[in-house]
């Protein structure tokens, strides 16, 4: 990712209503989905500035990787011990078979050998251990946002299917979320292209929107991984190790 995205990311990721709604959907999802063992060893791999440990810490002991070095020095500050800096796609010095959950949230799409480091999570995790993945979903939605996070793809719901299934891991669970707000983004992504602005999606609206915004998203926790969700701007993953 460039410099500025690391950055607009540890000013807004405590404050910017897609962050702090997405730690409580994907909270959810995991309470509902994953059910990790009580005290789950979990990694988080691309943990950027640290945003999701907090929230990951509630089901076990978290470790991070990052590496971007400044980041990793913000997720550092807030996790209060060292983050690694292992690469995908083979997480080398990572232990095998050790891991109850592996979070790779917004991670995979960055990835060119994206089948590889699905190779790579699996072999990290104890035999039952979950997977949690993100992706941004609908290559036509490909933007100036996506150019600026060094994107390889976007994701349709059946590729990310064959993506899992091809891997030595089991799908459990799959499917859309960021859904409700879903209309709208593609409105303004669309105008974003017709006027020539992109890539600046992720800027903090004023505080009333902010909100707004922040508990429609919220809302989605009642129902991703419960219940079938419409298209939207994500897609997540959960799959085992056999």
């Amino acid at each position: 990712m460039e410099r500025v995205v690391y950055d607009r990311m540890a000013e807004l990721d405590e404050r910017h209503w897609w962050y702090v709604a997405r730690r409580e959907v994907l909270a959810a999802l995991i309470a509902r989905t994953v059910r990790p063992p009580r005290d789950a060893a979990i990694l988080e791999v691309g943990c950027g500035t640290g945003h999701n440990l907090a929230m990951l810490a509630r089901f076990g002991t978290v470790d991070g990787i990052e590496i971007d070095a400044v980041a990793r020095a913000h997720a550092e500050r807030r996790l209060g011990r060292a983050v690694g800096a292992a690469p995908l796609p083979g997480l080398p010095g990572i232990a095998r078979a050790h891991y109850d959950l592996v979070a790779a949230l917004d991670v995979i799409e960055h990835i060119d050998d994206d089948a590889g480091a699905l190779a790579g999570i699996a072999a990290c995790l104890k035999p039952g251990g979950k997977l949690l993945m993100t992706v941004p979903a609908h290559q036509w939605m490909w933007s100036a946002h996506d150019d600026l996070n060094h994107h390889k793809r976007r994701y349709s719901k059946a590729a990310l299917r064959r993506l899992v299934e091809a891997s030595p891991l089991r799908l459990d669970a799959i499917g859309y979320f960021n859904s409700i707000l879903f209309p709208l983004a593609v409105a303004a992504r669309l105008a974003a292209k017709a006027t020539g602005r992109g890539g600046k999606d992720d800027a903090m609206p004023p505080a009333p929107v902010n909100y707004v915004f922040e508990r429609v998203f919220a809302a989605e926790r009642r129902l991703v991984g419960a219940l079938p969700m419409p298209p939207g701007l994500s897609l997540f993953a959960v799959a085992a190790a056999t």
